[in-house]
């Protein structure tokens, strides 16, 4: 831009003003596109927007006396919307564009953070307004951050990426005013074009293009950083914020930002960072694109029909507009329990504890049965060696046929019962949980170490157990950046040997009901719990070794312990405790294998296993007590009696308990 532009202010701000003429006049010399802007008012034109100020208001200038009294107001990273004379050369991040195209590269902004969006919205661009109110606050936003003219962008299209030029910007329509840059840079997608071609389309549209396909060329000076924001917010608050049947809400007395803004921000966050689970996620973008399928539908059959037509074909219409009318209202509140931070915990715990968990496939029904190798690649040799030393000796029957995946998850996917996966040395990163709910095999063919399976995904349980009958061995396990627990045995038995588990939060969980067999695991890293354990569960633990957690066992609820006496050890018996109810039983068998066999033992295993017998006595008594005496007071409530009627074994022998946080054993919870 050359030469000098003089800006005269829109008849409501003179308004405002009270009669002061304001004028702004804009230089810019030839060399760069820094700004000297010379005001001839004594109010400044653009200040500082002040946050929490609501754009419903006129008052669009500040005093210098104002200007002082808000020096101790929150400055938002990337939203520093201020003039050219105070306002900091807070550069964007360049965005390379792929390939060795020739366009030029564009700003970096669609990385902001959540409190960057946050405020940006609730502060600058919406403030307070109601649904109505959007597409006004929303222009006059544009009107006040984004340059009128003389910047240059990307047209981004489905076909075509092409450079233009902004000659003027409507932001009411939220479109600009744009002409070609010769000579004509561009990159196409299945399609050919030429400079005529795009002035003809550039004419068929009146130069008049959508701000959300502009992406703001990249400048160094600054001079385009804001305008560069603004349109950043307004692509991704209509991909992600807004819904087309918002403005039909009858609830237009209440606050958008609040009602709908908030919500949905931080859904997509949570989403984004992997805190929500992996299928409540599918079922959110699934019910999302229903919904929108039958507003487009019920807006379609609405505008065909005749309010005072009576024909046959009009109330058929009205019938079918009624019940798609009845399926989007049940849609859109689905999609509120999904924005609701509660309701949204609510229906992932449901999902993560298997109440909505898949139902186990049974037999084959035309019979046999399948072995699933895992392998991304293989050579020869490890492919002659795992026929020779597994698959012929154990599935050579004429009932076994093999079937090859990539991907673990997908293997015990496709498992019926009775089935077997063999995972080949290897690592493998999954993003969604293994869930197991038939009878089935899974087992690493070399060492533990050599065959790995981690998870980086945070919203879903590492892997889930509902098989009746299920074995895992020679496996190791890594999570990454977890939320939930690296394997949850919520029913039926699961039998484990010789794994390896690298935990983030809680180890292993047994659910009740559910009975789970360690033997020979390692397993460590929890910041809770290595084993956690519910009642009426059994469980029996061989020769583990669990440390470096933050507890080695806690017992979620227990009532009384019986200790079984083992020879010359000194444990009380089952006489010498009050056994006036039925309730669960732990058995501590103190015998360790190496000891039945002869051979010496390090002292730890028995150090340790006197530190769980001593605690396993004395505080499950106590709080046996504890738990009678409110029973009595409470009267009316009773203790379930299915549940105190059920046995909790635990059978340890000859494991390690060291380096837990809260002693070698850990403590239990009652």
């Amino acid at each position: 831009m050359s030469g000098e532009l003089v800006c005269s202010v829109p008849e409501k701000l003179r308004n405002t003003e009270a009669e002061k003429s304001v004028e702004t006049i804009i230089k810019q010399s030839s060399g760069d596109h820094a700004h000297n802007v010379t005001q001839q008012t004594e109010k400044n034109l653009w200040n500082e927007i002040r946050p929490n100020h609501s754009l419903g208001s006129k008052e669009l200038f500040h005093t210098e006396e104002e200007e002082d009294d808000e020096d101790d107001d929150d400055d938002d990273s990337g939203t520093h919307y201020l003039n050219s004379d105070e306002r900091p050369c807070t550069h964007l991040q360049r965005a390379e564009r792929p390939g060795n195209g020739n366009l030029p590269d564009t700003f970096q902004t669609d990385h902001l953070l959540y409190y960057e969006r946050f405020k940006a919205y609730q502060d600058y661009m919406l403030g307070d307004c109601k649904t109505s109110e959007v597409e006004a606050f929303t222009a006059e936003y544009l009107e006040k951050i984004v340059e009128p003219c003389d910047w240059q962008a990307i047209w981004h299209t489905d076909v075509f990426d092409v450079l233009v030029e902004v000659v003027e910007v409507d932001c009411k329509e939220l479109k600009a005013k744009v002409e070609l840059v010769l000579p004509m840079e561009s990159e196409t997608r299945g399609c050919d074009l030429t400079e005529e071609s795009m002035k003809a389309l550039l004419e068929a549209t009146l130069h008049k293009v959508p701000l959300l396909e502009l992406s703001v060329v990249y400048d160094e000076s600054g001079d385009f950083d804001q305008t560069a924001l603004a349109l950043e917010h307004l692509r991704f608050f209509y991909k992600h914020i807004w819904r087309k049947w918002d403005e039909e809400d009858e609830d237009d007395d209440f606050d958008y930002f609040v009602r709908c803004v908030e919500p949905r921000l931080r859904l997509y966050y949570d989403i984004l960072e992997d805190r929500v689970p992996a299928g409540l996620v599918a079922e959110y973008h699934s019910t999302l694109a229903l919904c929108s399928e039958k507003f487009q539908e019920f807006s379609s059959l609405r505008s065909g029909l005749d309010s005072d037509s009576e024909s046959e074909q009009d109330n058929v219409s009205m019938v079918e507009g009624l019940r798609l009318y009845e399926q989007l209202e049940a849609l859109k509140r689905k999609l509120r329990i999904f924005e609701n931070p509660l309701l949204r915990y609510v229906l992932g715990y449901k999902v993560n504890s298997g109440q909505q968990s898949c139902r186990a496939k049974g037999p084959r029904l035309a019979g046999g049965r399948v072995v699933h190798l895992v392998s991304a690649s293989a050579t020869v040799h490890q492919l002659q060696s795992l026929i020779t030393d597994k698959l012929m000796p154990h599935y050579s029957s004429e009932e076994f046929e093999v079937q090859f995946h990539s991907d673990p998850v997908l293997a015990v996917n496709a498992c019926f019962e009775g089935d077997v996966v063999i995972v080949c040395p290897g690592l493998y990163s999954i993003t969604s949980s293994i869930s197991i709910v038939d009878s089935i095999e899974v087992e690493g063919y070399g060492l533990p170490d050599e065959v790995v399976i981690e998870k980086r995904n945070k919203g879903d349980a590492f892997v889930e157990s509902t098989g009746a009958n299920v074995r895992l061995s020679n496996l190791k396990f890594i999570q990454h950046d977890a939320i939930e627990g690296i394997l949850c045995v919520r029913q039926g038995k699961l039998e484990m040997e010789n794994c390896v588990m690298q935990c983030e939060t809680t180890g292993v969980i047994v659910r009740s009901a559910a009975q789970l067999g360690m033997n020979m695991c390692d397993l460590y890293g929890s910041k809770g719990a290595g084993v956690e354990i519910y009642p009426g569960s059994i469980c029996s633990l061989v020769g583990n070794g669990i440390h470096h957690c933050k507890e080695g066992i806690l017992i979620k609820i227990a009532y009384l312990i019986k200790e079984e006496e083992s020879e010359d050890t000194g444990v009380k018996s089952e006489a010498d405790i009050d056994d006036d109810d039925d309730v669960p039983v732990i058995v501590v068998e103190e015998v360790c294998p190496a000891i039945k066999h002869g051979h010496s033992v390090s002292p730890d295993f028995a150090e340790g296993n006197d530190l769980i017998k001593q605690e396993l006595v004395a505080t499950s008594a106590k709080k046996h007590r504890l738990q009678k005496n409110r029973m009595k007071a409470l009267g009316a409530m009773q203790a379930d009696e299915n549940l105190l009627s059920q046995e909790m074994f635990i059978s340890i022998h000859g494991n390690q308990f060291k380096h837990n946080g809260k002693g070698s054993f850990g403590t239990f919870l009652y």
